[in-house]
């Protein structure tokens, strides 16, 4: 049913008329230094594909490579937290493989199943929706700037947390509401994620930069050029879409170091109709004791562009 066409999250296969399989896998190199909250974040990644295409999981196989020198002690304390955030998803780990490698990766394979018309795109917003995101933005800037030692452990807490929270929740403030499109935002950032949901459902976007929730002094390190490498990429591609407006260069360069900021472990990006808005949020904070943080709308115009007010 689905494969690369759409750059959606999942592929889908139908098994019967009433049932279809979704699949998905992720895993990276270490992100933090603590190898529970490694394991947990890289497993939150990988659930997040199936949570953005409003699917439940059900298994996982790990994905593990990792030096021997290393021991066991340490990649127990890896799987552990795959294993308790898979068990927190409602699936259940179910074997998988690993290697001896020099360079630790850690990730699931992760296995779905959900009626073919309850599956959730990231084609089909509209005209007129409004766009919400999960979790606050920089987590990318954030790990950039603890390894140049301008944050400390406790300035870096907020952005480990938020890279260990489950979209489960997120996700299951869907029910009952009538979901145009979503995404998780990785990679890419917010706008390459933004971007390819836009060029899918042939429309645009306007982006309101004040509503947007940045982590503490992302923005101060964005103009400081604290930002990952890979971030630097993602912006050369999204400046082709992305529209600088009456921002001046500097202005227009420092905001693109923020939305091309690759996102590890990051939240929803969720397009819905306007009267449903306050129902979403409703439900969210009961969920997570938190609104979610609404950024701007979907605009008739050309595919893929983005407007930044």
């Amino acid at each position: 049913m689905l494969g690369f066409d759409t750059s959606d999250d999942c592929a889908v296969y139908k098994l019967r008329d009433d049932l279809a399989a979704v699949l998905t896998l992720d895993f990276f190199t270490p992100v933090v230094d603590d190898p529970y909250e490694y394991g947990a974040i890289a497993a939150c990644n990988a659930l997040s594909d199936v949570f953005a295409m409003g699917v439940k999981p059900l298994a996982a196989p790990n994905i593990l490579a990792f030096p021997v020198s290393l021991g066991t002690e340490v990649v127990a304390q890896v799987m552990k937290g795959g294993s308790d955030k898979v068990r927190e998803a409602g699936a259940f780990i179910v074997g998988g493989h690993s290697i001896d490698d020099e360079e630790p990766k850690y990730g699931l394979a992760v296995f779905g199943a959900a009626h073919p018309d309850d599956i959730i795109r990231n084609e089909g917003a509209r005209s007129g929706d409004v766009l919400y995101y999960s979790k606050r933005l920089g987590m990318g800037i954030m790990n950039s700037a603890f390894s140049a030692k301008l944050v400390d452990d406790k300035a870096m807490r907020p952005a480990i947390d938020a890279m260990m929270e489950l979209n489960r929740y997120a996700a299951e403030a869907f029910e009952g509401l009538d979901i145009h499109a979503c995404t998780d935002v990785t990679g890419f950032g917010l706008a390459g994620h933004l971007h390819e949901m836009l060029e899918s459902s042939k429309v645009s976007a306007i982006l309101n930069w004040d509503d947007l929730v940045l982590f503490d002094d992302v923005y101060h390190f964005s103009e400081l050029g604290c930002r990952p490498g890979r971030s630097y990429e993602v912006q050369e591609w999204a400046e082709e879409f992305v529209h600088k407006g009456t921002l001046s260069d500097d202005e227009y360069g420092d905001r693109m170091g923020v939305l091309c900021d690759p996102q590890t472990s990051g939240g929803l990006l969720v397009a819905l109709p306007p009267e449903q808005a306050a129902s979403y949020e409703k439900r969210f904070e009961e969920l997570l004791g938190r609104k979610p943080y609404r950024i701007g709308e979907v605009v008739d115009g050309p595919s893929g562009e983005i407007f930044i007010r």
